[in-house]
């Protein structure tokens, strides 16, 4: 009879967790690179660059591939003729697994879950507790996959209930670009169908757990209605021309899984969680006679792919920019930063609107300066930063025309598009919004030379900081007249993909 013991559990969760904070799977690496080679669009090829250079110095580094590192998500396949040596319940020892992670001194993960989430939003302050799914299964052994998902991915999970007879390829094709780029494409869509609402989601998020199999499949042949739905959507999501970080390409999605199950005649739930280019999961299984021993990676699984500043790219100093500089500035082109940059997201935002509608005086003076929509990882050894990727900039558009018009802000680093109330903001305001790629954050924190924090301390990873950054990429992504690349990107690509599509057929 097999015997698990307890601390057998808990060091194989943290292993785990470590070892996807800094190591893609292979197939990732692979589909990705794939899909860097037959880009045409230079600013999604520049991001992708980006995102596989960030994935080999971190599988170098031993550092986090994203700051964002995920609410952990366990699902236990607990073989039923098993026993525990142990004191500590299921879920105890998986959180205590989760705790040793993510206070790891040699690699320390970001805490990102709060308690009380819709008061006091407190950080629990060792990323516990997971969410966990446990099965009972025949068997002796204790089957475990451990995945790390990303708050602007999770964000962007969809679920309806349709009528029988509706599409669920027009119900995802109709969600997709509602996603926006928040979710840092290209990456994995899971989908769920069937069961219960709560089982159509459970499914979409388990189908994440796959590998990435597209072109195999595409190569044999669909089997059964699961099977040519991937290879439906697959097609006609990556014919929306997306693209990667959404900036306008041929690849939005790397593969689509697909999970269903019976349901009601009266039902047909379906729902859609994407995985983005920080995909992290990994699979491993006890069987008695220790903890879990993960395989990483040869570093010649990851393709040579150089990071190049183009010819045309802007060199901005912060430190001496002014509001006439930024006119001149147009969508989609390459800049890199240097000088002074202060960050700050969804807290420290709030703290700002708080004390301005108070008629206090902020900590911080604003004008004319940049913000970075970032909460950074702990620094380790000699770092003054860990991995410092950005963060959705969406959730930040309520507060901006306050920021622009009460501040004196100039300009915003972020992640993905702004929606039309922080476009028209900018607009008026005659400012400009940056984007740089989620999915590099390592690569992005090597551009940074120095950090402080300068505001509001209580808060963490969402305090105030000042960062002194040297050559830090970023692209136009919304100019002083309010054009966006989020828009005019995917626009121009739809069309080349679906020129090329008639001109075949």
């Amino acid at each position: 009879m097999t015997i698990i013991r307890q601390d057998d559990l808990i060091t194989s969760i943290a292993d785990a967790l470590q070892f996807i904070s800094y190591y893609h799977p292979v197939d990732f690496i692979q589909a990705m690179y794939a899909a860097y080679q037959r880009e045409e669009a230079p600013a999604a090829r520049d991001a992708l660059a980006q995102i596989l250079v960030n994935s080999r110095m971190c599988a170098l580094g031993h550092r986090p591939i994203c700051q964002d590192t995920g609410i952990v998500t366990v699902f236990l396949k607990v073989g039923m003729n098993l026993r525990w040596d142990a004191e500590l319940s299921v879920a105890d020892m998986v959180n205590e697994g989760v705790r040793r992670a993510y206070l790891n001194p040699d690699n320390v993960l970001r805490a990102s879950i709060l308690a009380d989430p819709d008061g006091a939003r407190r950080n629990t302050g060792d990323n516990t507790p997971a969410v966990i799914h446990c099965e009972l299964v025949p068997g002796d052994a204790l089957e475990v996959h451990v995945a790390a998902k990303g708050g602007g991915s999770e964000a962007k999970a969809k679920f309806a209930m349709l009528n029988p007879s509706d599409s669920v390829v027009d119900w995802v094709l109709e969600q997709v670009p509602k996603m926006g780029a928040g979710w840092c494409p290209p990456g994995m869509l899971g989908i769920g169908i069937g069961g219960t609402a709560e089982k159509a989601m459970l499914l979409a998020k388990e189908a994440l757990l796959d590998p990435i199999d597209i072109q195999e499949l595409r190569v044999r042949g669909a089997r059964n209605r699961a099977e040519a739905l991937r290879l439906e959507l697959m097609d006609k999501v990556n014919a929306l021309g997306i693209g990667a970080q959404g900036l306008g390409g041929l690849t939005t999605v790397l593969d689509v899984k697909v999970k269903d199950y019976p349901t009601h005649a009266a039902n047909k739930a379906v729902a859609v969680i994407p995985n983005c280019a920080a995909t992290r999961h990994t699979h491993f299984v006890l069987d008695g006679s220790g903890p879990a021993r993960l395989q990483p990676p040869r570093m010649e699984d990851w393709p040579e792919v150089a990071w190049e500043v183009g010819a045309n790219v802007r060199r901005v100093d912060l430190d001496r920019i002014t509001a006439e500089d930024v006119q001149s500035w147009q969508p989609g082109d390459t800049v890199l930063l240097s000088g002074k940059l202060l960050t700050g997201r969804d807290a420290a935002h709030k703290k700002i609107a708080d004390l301005l509608a108070a008629g206090e005086s902020l900590p911080v003076d604003f004008r004319g300066r940049f913000i970075y929509y970032v909460g950074p990882v702990d620094p380790v050894g000699d770092e003054v930063v860990g991995p410092a990727g950005p963060t959705t900039a969406t959730r930040m558009d309520k507060f901006t025309r306050m920021m622009l018009e009460q501040t004196g802000l100039l300009g915003m680093v972020g992640k993905s598009e702004r929606g039309p109330t922080a476009i028209a903001a900018i607009r008026d305001n005659r400012a400009v919004y940056l984007m740089a790629v989620g999915g590099a954050a390592y690569l992005v924190s090597k551009a940074i030379t120095a950090a402080r924090v300068v505001a509001f301390p209580e808060l963490g990873m969402e305090a105030i900081y000042e960062f002194e950054v040297r050559d830090m990429p970023v692209t136009v992504a919304v100019d002083s007249r309010g054009e966006s690349v989020h828009i005019t990107g995917p626009q121009y690509w739809q069309g080349v993909i679906e020129a090329r599509r008639l001109s075949v057929g």
